[in-house]
């Protein structure tokens, strides 16, 4: 039996809810406490969110930024996938790329704004553009590591078995990866996530990001910057939730051996 005793399953839920009941008490009367005219009570931001679903633009900005979110993920998890795979199952094909990669790994996707803009103009390509770059190299690194981490008696099991490269790759490595891909996938999404309000900060003008300068532009909305900011990150918080539910499938949660 374990020495850490695992958490009830209503405890998963109660302690969270009281920790964010706490916050927002914390919050509320740190506002009356200093009588602060600028930053925004809970009240304050439950009405300004409000105002912003009655005027419907809240479910819009949601729309377009998840839209935004999963057509630069997409993407990248097209392109990352299988060149990650690649890389992995040639070890000489990755010591020919990998140094370009880890030059242009460190690079923020933030720097890559004005070279999107010069590419793209400002519109609905930059913002997809800047999460494909943000979430591309997590998916790239991630793969090539899952694969490398398969251990050898996969392969010779399968070879034994009279499986081609690409049924050994498709049918064994992949699934034994995997667990590792899902890792690098979900910190890619939730890269992509940040990036995204940063982008439409700048190239668009629409979405949470939007949302976020515009409210502080035009007549220093600050209920609404901090309504655009709890719905940042309480769909960053459902996003994580979803891909952490993907470990619970028992073909990928065999895989994990460890308690990533």
């Amino acid at each position: 039996m374990s020495a850490l005793a695992q958490p009830r399953k209503w405890e998963q839920f109660l302690w969270p809810l009281v920790a964010a009941a706490l916050l927002l008490l914390v919050w509320n009367y740190s506002v009356l406490w200093t009588k602060t005219k600028v930053f925004p009570s809970p009240m304050a931001v439950e009405r300004g969110v409000a105002e912003l679903a009655h005027r419907g633009v809240m479910w819009a900005y949601i729309g377009d930024s998840l839209r935004r979110v999963a057509l630069g993920f997409l993407a990248a998890a097209i392109v990352g996938i299988p060149l990650g795979l690649t890389l992995g199952w040639y070890p000489r094909a990755n010591q020919v790329v990998n140094p370009t990669l880890q030059i242009l790994r460190p690079i923020s996707p933030i720097a890559w704004i004005p070279v999107a803009i010069l590419l793209f103009g400002v519109g609905e390509l930059t913002p997809v553009f800047l999460i494909f770059l943000s979430a591309l190299f997590p998916i790239v690194l991630s793969c090539v590591s899952g694969v490398a981490n398969v251990p050898a008696i996969y392969r010779r099991a399968g070879r034994n078995f009279g499986l081609s490269a690409p049924q050994l790759l498709a049918r064994v490595v992949f699934p034994a990866a995997l667990p590792q891909i899902l890792v690098g996938l979900r910190i890619a999404l939730g890269i992509a996530w940040i990036v995204m309000v940063a982008a439409e900060m700048i190239a668009v003008d629409s979405g949470l990001g939007y949302l976020v300068i515009d409210s502080r532009n035009s007549g220093k909305r600050y209920d609404l910057v901090v309504a655009a900011m709890l719905a940042i990150g309480l769909i960053g918080l459902a996003l994580d939730l979803g891909f952490r539910r993907l470990r619970e499938i028992r073909s990928v949660r065999w895989g994990f051996r460890d308690g990533t």
